[in-house]
C-alpha cells in the first residue's frame, strides 16, 4: 500500500498539486500524510498523523512554496503508526539532504540498517523507508549514480519518489511489484502511484516507470536510466483485486473492467439460486455488477455504507478493524426473506465477512451465499501489505467448506486462480500471485525479523 506523488514545475503551485494528488491516493493509506517541497534548494517538509484533508490547511499549503514537491499517504508495514514514521522522511547525510516517500517493503532492511548504524548513521524512525533515504544521503556521486548504487543493494518491493536539491527523482524495483506512473501537466512532469492522481489535477498519463528504472527531472527535462536489469514481471495482482482505485489503469488495463470480469467469471464458476445479488461496498461493487450481469439475478444495493469510516482492512489494529466493521455497514429492510448472493473482492482475515453474514441473517435474510472474486489468500505478503503472519489469514489452513462454516454462510465459493488471471488480461508471468500460491518472485525471509515492529525500541 502507501501512495506516493511527485511534481516539478517552475510556474505551478506544486504543494497544492501534491495535496490534490494525495487526495486521489488517500485509499492507499490513511494513517498519515505529508508533503516535502524544495524552494531553490531549501527543503521544507510537513507531515502528520491523519487523512490528507486533516493534515493540511489552506494556510499550511501557502507556507510551502517551491518548484519541486513530493507527497505520501502512509499504510504501515514496517514501523508503528506514529508521527516519527510519517513520510516523506527527511534525512541529512554527509553528501546531501534527501526527502523521500516509499511504497513497498524491503526484505533486507534489517541487515542494511545494522550496517548503517555500525557506520555511525543515526535513525529517527523505525521504518524501512529511512534506510533508503540514508543510503541516498550518505553515498557520493551524482544523484542518479547514487540511486543506481542504492537500488543494487535493496531487496523486496519499492516504488519511491524523492527530492534532493531541485531534483525530483523516482525509481522502482526490478520486478515492478508496486505501481509507479509518469504523467504530464503541460510541460511539467508528474509521478504517482496510480493514474487516478493525474486525472484529478488535469495531467495526462504518459507511461509507467519501468521495473528497475530511475527517472529524474531537472528543469522541464525528464531523464532516465535503466539502473538494474528488468527482472521477472511481478506487479501485485492484488492491486487489481482490491488496492487500486477502479478508475486507475495498471499495466494498461483499467482496474474496474478487471473487477467486473472477475464477477462475470465467478458467476460461471460458482452459480447460485438466489433472489438478488448485492455487493459489499465499495470494493466488491464491480464484481457484483459482473456477477449479476452473467447470472441474470437482479442487482441490489442491500448494504448502506457509512462513507465516513475508513477501510477496515488497512486499519493498523485488530480492535479498530472490528469496531470499524460495526460502524461501517447497515442492511436495508428489503433483504428480509430473500436468498442473497453477497460478493466481495477477497477474504483476508475474515472479520468483515463473518460479521456481515451474521448481520444479514439477523435482518431476515433466508439464505446468504458468499461469492469471492479472488482465490483464497493463503500466504503472507512481504512486499507492502500488513499481513506477514500466516496465522492472520482465515483461509490459510481451512478448506472451502471450513471457510463457509467459519463465516456462517449458506454457501461460499472463490474465484479460481485461472479465472482471476483471465480477468486482468495480463500474462501470468507478469504478476505476483504469492498470497494465493505461496510462490514468491524474490527471496523472502520467513524468520520473525520481518515483523512489522522489528525496528521498534524494546520495551523498558
Amino acid at each position: 500500500m502507501c501512495g506516493v506523488f511527485g511534481i516539478r514545475s517552475d510556474s505551478r503551485d506544486v504543494a497544492r498539486l501534491a495535496y490534490f494528488g494525495l487526495y486521489a491516493l488517500q485509499h492507499r493509506g490513511q494513517e498519515s500524510a505529508g508533503i516535502a517541497v524544495s524552494n531553490a534548494g531549501r527543503l521544507t517538509a510537513l507531515r502528520d498523523m491523519g487523512l490528507v484533508a486533516h493534515v493540511f490547511s489552506e494556510q499550511q499549503l501557502q507556507a510551502l512554496p517551491g518548484d519541486v514537491a513530493i507527497g505520501h499517504t502512509r499504510y504501515s508495514t514496517t514501523g508503528s503508526a506514529v508521527w516519527a514514521n510519517a513520510q516523506p522522511v527527511v534525512h541529512h547525510g554527509r553528501e546531501r539532504r534527501v526527502a523521500l516517500g516509499h511504497n513497498g517493503n524491503l526484505t533486507n532492511a534489517a541487515g542494511l540498517r545494522e550496517e548503517l548504524v555500525a557506520a555511525g548513521i543515526r535513525f529517527s524512525s523505525s521504518s524501512d523507508t529511512e534506510v533508503i533515504a540514508a543510503l541516498l544521503a550518505r553515498d557520493s556521486g551524482s544523484l542518479a549514480e547514487v540511486v543506481a548504487q542504492t537500488m543494487a543493494r535493496l531487496e523486496g518491493a519499492y516504488s519511491v519518489v524523492a527530492l534532493a536539491g531541485d531534483t525530483l527523482v523516482a525509481f522502482r524495483d526490478p520486478h515492478g511489484i508496486r505501481p509507479l506512473e509518469l504523467g504530464r501537466i503541460g510541460d511539467d512532469w508528474v509521478i504517482a502511484s496510480e493514474s487516478c492522481a493525474f486525472d484529478l489535477i488535469g495531467a495526462t498519463w504518459e507511461r509507467e516507470v519501468r521495473p528497475g528504472e530511475v527517472v529524474w527531472v531537472e528543469g522541464n527535462e525528464l531523464q532516465s536510466a535503466q539502473a538494474l536489469p528488468e527482472g521477472r514481471g511481478a506487479l501485485c495482482i492484488f492491486e487489481h483485486v482490491y488496492f487500486a482505485r477502479p478508475d486507475s489503469r495498471l499495466a494498461g488495463t483499467e482496474v474496474h473492467g478487471s473487477r467486473v470480469r472477475m464477477g462475470q467469471r465467478l458467476a460461471q464458476e460458482a452459480p447460485a439460486e438466489a433472489d438478488l445479488v448485492m455487493p459489499i461496498p465499495d470494493s466488491g461493487t464491480p464484481a457484483a455488477i459482473g456477477f449479476a450481469k452473467a447470472s441474470g439475478i437482479p442487482y441490489e444495493e442491500g448494504l448502506i455504507k457509512n462513507r465516513y469510516v475508513g477501510r477496515t482492512f488497512i486499519q493498523p489494529d485488530q480492535a479498530l478493524r472490528e469496531q470499524g466493521i460495526r460502524m461501517k455497514f447497515n442492511p436495508l429492510d428489503e433483504i428480509a426473506g430473500k436468498r442473497i448472493v453477497i460478493v466481495d473482492d477477497s477474504i483476508v482475515r475474515g472479520n468483515t465477512m463473518r460479521a456481515l453474514v451474521a448481520m444479514l441473517f439477523d435482518s431476515g435474510a433466508a439464505e446468504v451465499h458468499v461469492r469471492v472474486s479472488s482465490p483464497p489468500v493463503v500466504s503472507p505478503c512481504f512486499y507492502g501489505i500488513d499481513m506477514a503472519d500466516e496465522d492472520q489469514l482465515a483461509a490459510a489452513h481451512r478448506s472451502g467448506e471450513e471457510m463457509c462454516a467459519h463465516v456462517g454462510a449458506t454457501s461460499l465459493h472463490y474465484l479460481s486462480l485461472e479465472g482471476m488471471q483471465w480477468a486482468t488480461r495480463l500474462p501470468e508471468g507478469s504478476v505476483c500471485r504469492a498470497c494465493f500460491t505461496r510462490e514468491y518472485p524474490t527471496r523472502v525471509p520467513w524468520e520473525r525479523n520481518l515483523a512489522k515492529m522489528r525496528f521498534e525500541p524494546a520495551p523498558a
